[in-house]
């Protein structure tokens, strides 16, 4: 009995000796293959990262302005340049080259290293450029028409992108009213200035543009003088644009005055009362009703009645619900600071005669005097 005992359990014994061989073998495969595949990765990372002496065909491989590591590899990957897109991403964070890649069309081959990949990249492509200048107090349909007249984008690409596109990293964009008597969003915040653009760039690149010079030139500063003035940004944007038409000279700051005369409560010329967006219609008065909205929408007859009541400043009371022109930043500072003394001194009227001089009123009377004055200059 012992030794048929011992027996059975020597027999079990052997057998799980032999498995365990077995399952050591393969393991040890396993960690071969393993091995193996690693180094033919390895291998083949190393090739992709360092290049080889056999170039392959030349190709032109597009980068999007503002295209990042990633997916500049995988532009290059869809050209058959690189093999691993990943892989590229992690080397250009490892060398910190990703500031020096531009944008563009570059001539590249399969076989460069990643350095010669990133050499070429940080070229800038030689591309053609426009220069254009935008004169201060022109509306947004003038800048569209300026924009199709040199042939970067039709005037309604333009105007569709600066309206409905999304702009929402600015703060002064996030905070425009949504109001639909509102004529265009965008104007007041396409800011005047000479610009240069590359001749085949992206419609929301080039009105990024005007949009990144007005969030540069309206400080912070300026943005908490509104706030001291009891203004918002918006509203002392629209104010600044009915001083650029009215002045936008050294009149500045007692024209801006006039209209904060007029615009403090209690005020008993609650109106601006200002041609530049009237009434009237008349080719030469510079009226926004009249030659920029009634255009835009097919005649005088056809303009929405809420929009002409809101820009009808003889009749409306207070600003306008937007601005009605582009302002440059002389007339956006007089808003904010009118001139103090003729705040204190009550002048509620102005009017200019053929040369440019200025006539202020304190009351309709001196006003009418003025006019009959200013009138009368030959």
């Amino acid at each position: 009995m012992p030794q048929e005992f011992e027996q059975e359990q020597y027999q079990p014994h052997a057998r799980k000796k032999k498995k365990g061989r077995f399952g050591c073998l393969i393991v040890i495969v396993l960690f071969a293959v393993l091995l193996i595949a690693a180094g033919l990765l390895g291998a083949r990372f190393m090739n992709e990262v360092y290049g080889s002496d056999t170039k392959g065909s030349e190709v032109t491989v597009h980068i999007d302005q503002g295209s990042g590591p990633l997916t500049i590899g995988r532009a290059l990957q869809e050209a058959g340049v690189i093999q691993t897109p990943k892989l590229f991403q992690l080397y250009v964070r490892y060398t910190e080259s990703a500031g020096q890649l531009q944008y563009g069309d570059f001539t590249l081959s399969a076989g460069m290293s990643y350095d010669e990949i990133i050499e070429a990249l940080s070229v800038t492509v030689k591309r053609d450029t426009m220069t254009i200048t935008f004169p201060e107090g022109i509306t947004a349909l003038r800048f569209a028409q300026l924009m199709e007249e040199n042939g970067l984008c039709t005037a309604e690409e333009f105007l569709d992108v600066a309206n409905n596109g999304d702009f929402s990293q600015y703060d002064f964009w996030n905070q425009i009213p949504e109001d639909d008597t509102i004529f265009m969003k965008c104007e007041g915040y396409l800011f005047p200035n000479t610009y240069e653009f590359y001749a085949d760039d992206e419609v929301y690149n080039y009105v990024n543009t005007f949009y990144a010079e007005f969030d540069k030139q309206v400080t912070a500063d300026l943005r908490a003088r509104a706030e001291e003035e009891g203004m918002t940004l918006h509203e002392a944007i629209t104010l600044a644009s009915f001083v650029q038409e009215e002045a936008g000279n050294d009149q500045n700051a007692k024209v801006s005055a006039v209209f904060h005369n007029r615009l403090a409560e209690g005020s008993p010329y609650p109106r601006l009362e200002s041609n530049v967006s009237s009434y009237v219609q008349r080719e030469d008065d510079n009226n926004y009703l009249y030659n920029w909205v009634a255009p835009y929408y097919g005649g005088w007859d056809n303009i929405p009645a809420e929009i002409y009541a809101a820009y009808n400043t003889y009749e409306h009371e207070g600003l306008t619900p937007g601005p009605v022109s582009n302002p440059g930043i002389e007339a956006i500072k007089a808003a904010l600071y009118p001139d103090e003394q003729y705040i204190a001194d009550g002048y509620y009227f102005f009017v200019t005669d053929k040369n440019g001089k200025y006539y202020y009123g304190k009351t309709p009377a001196e006003h009418q005097a003025n006019v009959k004055t200013a009138f009368s200059v030959q």
